[in-house]
């Protein structure tokens, strides 16, 4: 093991010869997580998990499962991150809960036909994932010091081309494994690959460079938040301190909805409802914080702030991308795969859910293609596809995708076939809209938080994905109000496309609240001095 004081290393000096296990690591973690989560809502939905349902109920049942999943994956970074910054380290944390996430592909692989096993399994790899997710990429960027730090960007650079390949091959196969082999392999393979992922990192031990966790920050995000709210001023009340103990109040009343709505969607609910109501109440009393804690503190909590505000309008897009591997899957099952056709691939392509391929295809050819050709040529023409430009074009893009979707979902229940090469349209609108969000979001983070609060940030991006699947949840438990089923058949059209059209136009509003937003917003510049 390397420790942080090591000897400066030449100026030329190579790449250091432990990151290959880190992205040998990544290559196969990334195949295993994408190769079972693609195929979950085609296995639950004609499984004998949900048999004890009507077979009406079962696709929506298959939805709620997928997305409650998803909402895990992304909120356990917040324990992964905190038990490594505080406790035991990134090597370890990562290290530990990689044997979780072993021990949940276990799960799926033996309990397919056992209700309380199979979601066992899903529940630990939601800790698994979740958990190593916030871990990997800072662990990787650990490895680099000030000699070789230029090499970092292609390392960064491979990671996320690597997230790509292994989606792409695992969003190929695993619908076909699942197909032709059943499915105790086809949850087997991605849990044999997470084996070898763990087995990779492991074996690099004694070459990573571990940083210690950090000792308690007395100006950390809460604990300025937590000054900002108590602080009394000079004949002045604590209306923020009011604020914030409202969401408290409105959190528990949330609990409360368990029996109704459930446990994941109050929980998240009491999460959302604290967060809104701490951040304002904070942002109406930060400047109390003056004095306990230094000025470039607060400001950081500040911007933190701003930036939740952005994170807030880009959950919907995330309501519409997740789907993607829930309704849409399920929508191509009633489409027809085009064999007949000479330039349809049959001899690979056999399954509807094998169109999620498209996704991290696309994903490598339309980062170089907007990069080299899209964004120069836009500055050429006077505009300049600044972050938050591209953000907000991003989201609308995820509502024009819809929209198609739902014409797809018109022209099924016309009752003529509908081809499934149809989906590509919304695949590619979908994907292009996730570059402009996903790819640009975290740079313009990064950007915006002060360096003590880069970590807070990284946390909070990862909920927005949370409350994403949170909507679809709140959205897939209204519609079996009778009154809303009412309202649907009124409109003339199914609910799978009036949900279509719903989401699209969720997108849009979102799009809109945020060109406005953005509008405003104060842009900082906290990259580092060189």
């Amino acid at each position: 093991m390397t420790t942080i004081a090591a000897e400066a290393k030449p100026a030329h000096s190579p790449l250091p010869r432990q990151i290959p296990y880190i992205i040998g690591n990544e290559a196969c973690e990334r195949f295993s997580f994408y190769g079972m989560r693609n195929i979950l809502v085609q296995f639950l939905a004609s499984s004998v998990l949900l048999a004890y349902l009507p077979e009406a109920d079962r696709q929506g049942a298959a939805k709620d499962v997928f997305h409650t999943f998803v909402i895990g994956v992304y909120f356990f970074p917040l324990l992964g991150g905190w038990l490594a910054d505080r406790f035991f380290g990134k090597y370890n944390t990562v290290l530990w809960f990689s044997l979780i996430y072993c021990a949940g592909h276990a799960c799926l692989a033996m309990f397919e036909d056992n209700r309380n096993g199979f979601y066992t399994g899903l529940f630990l790899i939601a800790l698994g994932s979740g958990g190593i997710k916030p871990l990997v990429v800072s662990f990787c960027g650990d490895q680099f010091d000030q000699s070789n730090k230029h090499r970092a960007k292609v390392v960064f650079d491979a990671f996320y081309w690597t997230i790509n390949f292994g989606s792409f091959f695992a969003s190929l196969l695993m619908p076909l494994f699942l197909r032709e082999l059943g499915p105790a392999i086809a949850f087997g393979i991605p849990g044999a690959l997470m084996f070898v992922a763990t087995l990779i990192f492991w074996a690099g031990r004694r070459r990573y460079v571990r940083v210690p966790p950090a000792t308690s920050d007395p100006h950390s995000f809460l604990h300025v938040a937590r000054t900002a709210l108590t602080a009394r001023a000079p004949g002045q009340g604590r209306p923020g301190l009011a604020m914030a103990a409202l969401g408290g109040a409105l959190a528990v009343g949330a609990l409360f909805l368990i029996p109704k709505l459930g446990f994941v969607i109050c929980a998240c609910l009491a999460l959302g409802l604290i967060i809104a109501f701490g951040g304002i109440g904070t942002s109406m009393q930060l400047e109390r914080a003056h004095g306990a804690h230094p000025p470039e503190a607060v400001d950081g909590v500040r911007s933190v702030l701003r930036i939740l505000i952005i994170f807030a309008l880009t959950t919907p897009f995330w309501s519409l991308f997740d789907q993607k591997a829930s309704t849409w899957v399920l929508q191509g099952n009633q489409m027809a795969i085009p064999h007949d056709q000479w330039w349809w691939p049959s001899f690979l392509v056999k399954d509807a859910a094998q169109m999620q391929a498209l996704n991290p295809a696309l994903v490598m050819l339309l980062i170089p293609f907007n990069n080299l050709v899209l964004y120069p040529a836009l500055r050429k023409m006077g505009f300049e596809p600044t972050a938050l430009r591209k953000m907000g074009a991003g989201i609308a893009f995820s509502g024009i995708a819809w929209i198609f979707a739902g014409l797809i979902q018109l022209a099924i229940d016309g009752g003529d076939p509908v081809s499934l090469a149809w989906q590509a349209l919304p695949y590619a609108l979908l994907t292009f809209g996730e570059i402009l969000v996903s790819a640009t979001a975290l740079e313009f983070a990064y950007s915006q938080a002060t360096a003590s609060m880069k970590g807070v940030i990284m946390a909070f991006w990862y909920l927005a994905s949370t409350f994403g699947s949170l909507w679809v949840l709140l959205t897939n438990a209204g519609v079996r109000n009778e009154a809303v089923i009412s309202h649907i058949a009124g409109t003339g059209l199914s609910e799978n496309a009036f949900l279509m059209f719903f989401f699209a136009g969720f997108a849009f509003l979102a799009a809109l609240a945020f060109a406005l937003y953005a509008r405003r917003y104060p842009m900082q510049d906290n990259y580092r001095a060189a």
